[in-house]
């Protein structure tokens, strides 16, 4: 699996909305982020793992 970029463009209740560099949308359960996931952060997923970048 390729590894993705994205950075939280906002949260809303339980639930987050991602914009990947290449400006594609995703919205994914907060459950499966890291801890200390905010509006702004750059997150990672590499082979099924998300990690905060930075």
């Amino acid at each position: 699996m390729e590894t993705i970029f994205y950075t939280v463009e906002s949260i809303n209740g339980d639930y987050a909305l991602l914009r990947a560099d290449d400006g594609r949308e995703h919205s994914i359960t907060m459950f499966l982020l890291p801890e200390g996931t905010d509006v702004g952060s750059r997150l990672k997923l590499e082979n099924f793992v998300w990690s905060l970048e930075g």
